[in-house]
C-alpha cells in the first residue's frame, strides 16, 4: 500500500470505486455494443461471417497479447500513464473502426482496440491495492465488481438502440466518445498510486526476472487459475446464449434479456457480500464458501438436465446462483494474488488478466462449440471447469493453510517458498 494513500484521494471511496470500474468497462463495451450490428456491418462490408469472427477473433488475440505487458508497464512508468496511453489509444482505433471502409480495415482497427483496452482493467486492481489495505481493499474490489457487472447487461442495449436509429458507424463513433470522456475523466481525477520507491527498472533483463519470479510460483499460479477458470462455467452459458436460450430453453430475442439480469443481479449480489464479509471472516472461509454454492449448484444443474428437458422456469436460476458463488470469493482470490509480490502487483494483475482472456478464448473458440448443442453438455462442461479452480483451491490449501487466514488482513503468511526480494 502506498504510505501517502490517504492524501492522494479525498473523496468518497464509492467515487473511486466508479472510476475504476467505468476503467474496467471499457472491455465488455468493446465487445457487446458492437454484437448486435453484427449482420449490417457484414452487409455493408461485404464481409463472409468467417470475416466477421475475425473482428471478434483480432480484438480477443490483442487483448490477451498485450495483458502481459500493462501491469509491468504500470510497475514501472507508473500507473496512472498507462491508463492516459491506454485510453488515448482506444479512442482512436474506436474512430479507425467507425471509419472503416472494408473489413480488414476493421479487423486491424479492432485489434488495436483489444490491445489498448485491457490497461483499464489490469491497472485498476493495482490501484485498488496501492490506496487501500487488505480488507478496505476488498470492499472496493468488490465495489468494482458491483458497478461492473452491469456493463454485460447495458452494452447490448445500448448498441442495438444505436445500430437500429444510427447505424453501424455510430456503435464505434459512440465508443470514440465514451474513450474520450474516460480519457478527461482519469486526467483530472485519477492519482498516481505506485509510490516512487516502488518503481521498477524498465530493462529486459528485469522484466524476464519478473516474469519468471510469478510464472514459476506455484502459489500465483493455482490462484490464478482459481479465480480465472471458474468464471467460465458462467461465460460459457454467455457464450453460447443464442443456441442455449433460442433453441433449448425456445426464447424469443425479445426474451433473452431475462438471462442476463438474472446472471448480472447474481454477479452484483454476490460482490456486495463479499464487501459486506471483508474483515468479518477469514478470506480462506469466504473462498470455501464461493466454492461451495459454484459446487453445489453445478452438480443440481446437472443432475437436472440430465433428468428433466431444460425449461425457461428453472434453467436460468444456476446461473444466476453460480455468478453469485463466482462473485462471492474472486474478490479476496485476487487480492491474494496480488499481495504475493507487492512490489510487482502491476505485472501480477497482467498475468492474472492474461490466464483469464486466454481461458476466455480456448472456451470461445474450442470448447463453446462443441457443447453449445445440448444443455447436458453445457452443464457437465460448466461443473468441469469449475473443478479446474476448485481442485486448484484445494491444492494450494493443502500446501500453503496458511494463506488467507487472518481475518484482518488479506495477505498470505510466511511459507516453504520462497518469499519476494526486494525490487532490484
Amino acid at each position: 500500500m502506498n504510505p501517502d494513500a490517504h492524501t492522494l484521494w479525498r473523496a468518497p471511496q464509492w467515487a473511486l470505486a466508479v472510476l475504476l470500474a467505468v476503467l474496467g468497462m471499457v472491455g465488455p463495451f468493446s465487445i457487446d455494443t458492437y454484437i448486435p450490428a453484427f449482420s449490417g456491418i457484414a452487409q455493408a462490408l461485404g464481409a463472409t461471417p468467417v470475416e466477421m469472427q475475425q473482428t471478434l477473433s483480432a480484438y480477443l488475440f490483442g487483448f490477451a497479447f498485450m495483458n502481459l505487458f500493462h501491469g509491468a508497464l504500470a510497475d514501472s512508468f507508473g500507473r496512472r500513464p498507462v491508463v492516459l496511453w491506454g485510453l488515448a489509444a482506444f479512442t482512436l482505433a474506436s474512430a479507425g473502426c467507425a471509419l472503416s471502409q472494408t473489413v480488414g480495415q476493421l479487423v486491424f482497427f479492432r485489434a488495436l482496440q483489444g490491445l489498448s483496452t485491457g490497461a483499464g482493467i489490469v491497472v485498476s486492481r493495482a490501484v485498488i491495492r496501492d490506496m487501500f489495505p487488505p480488507a478496505q481493499a476488498q470492499k472496493v474490489m468488490s465495489q468494482v465488481t458491483i458497478y461492473f457487472g452491469v456493463a454485460p447487461a447495458v452494452a447490448p442495449i445500448v448498441g442495438g438502440w444505436l445500430f437500429v436509429h444510427l447505424g453501424w458507424h455510430s456503435v464505434f463513433w459512440f465508443l470514440t466518445a465514451v474513450g474520450v470522456v474516460l480519457w478527461t475523466a482519469n486526467l483530472r481525477l485519477l492519482p498516481e498510486t505506485l509510490h516512487p520507491t516502488l518503481r521498477q527498472p524498465f530493462n529486459v533483463p528485469h522484466l524476464m526476472r519478473g516474469y519468471w519470479q510469478l510464472g514459476s510460483s506455484p502459489r500465483f499460479l493455482l490462484l490464478a487459475l482459481a479465480s480465472g477458470i471458474p468464471f467460465n462455467g458462467m461465460f460459457l452459458y454467455v457464450l453460447s446464449a443464442p443456441a442455449f436460450l433460442g433453441d433449448h430453453l425456445g426464447l424469443a430475442p425479445t426474451q433473452f434479456f431475462w438471462f442476463f439480469v438474472l446472471t448480472i443481479a447474481g454477479i452484483m449480489s454476490g460482490a456486495w457480500l463479499s464487501g459486506r464479509l471483508a474483515g468479518r471472516i477469514a478470506p480462506k472461509r469466504q473462498i470455501r464458501h464461493g466454492f461451495v454454492v459454484m459446487l453445489t449448484v453445478s452438480v443440481l444443474n446437472l443432475a437436472a438436465n440430465l433428468l428433466f428437458p431444460a425449461h425457461a422456469v428453472w434453467a436460468l436460476v444456476p446461473i444466476a446462483v453460480f455468478a453469485f458463488g463466482w462473485a462471492l470469493m474472486v474478490p479476496v482470490v485476487t487480492l491474494l494474488m496480488l499481495d504475493l509480490y507487492p512490489e510487482r502487483r502491476g505485472m501480477a494483475s497482467s498475468l492474472q488478466a492474461f490466464v483469464g482472456s486466454a481461458a476466455n478464448g480456448i472456451v470461445a473458440g474450442v470448447i463453446a462449440p462443441l457443447v453449445m448443442h445440448s444443455t447436458v453438455g453445457l452443464a457437465a462442461a460448466s461443473l468441469m471447469m469449475m473443478g479446474v479452480g476448485l481442485v486448484a483451491w484445494l491444492v494450494l490449501h493443502a500446501r500453503w493453510p496458511e494463506i488467507g487466514r487472518a481475518v484482518d488482513a488479506v495477505t498470505p503468511a510466511a511459507s516453504s517458498e520462497p518469499a519476494s526480494g526486494p525490487a532490484r
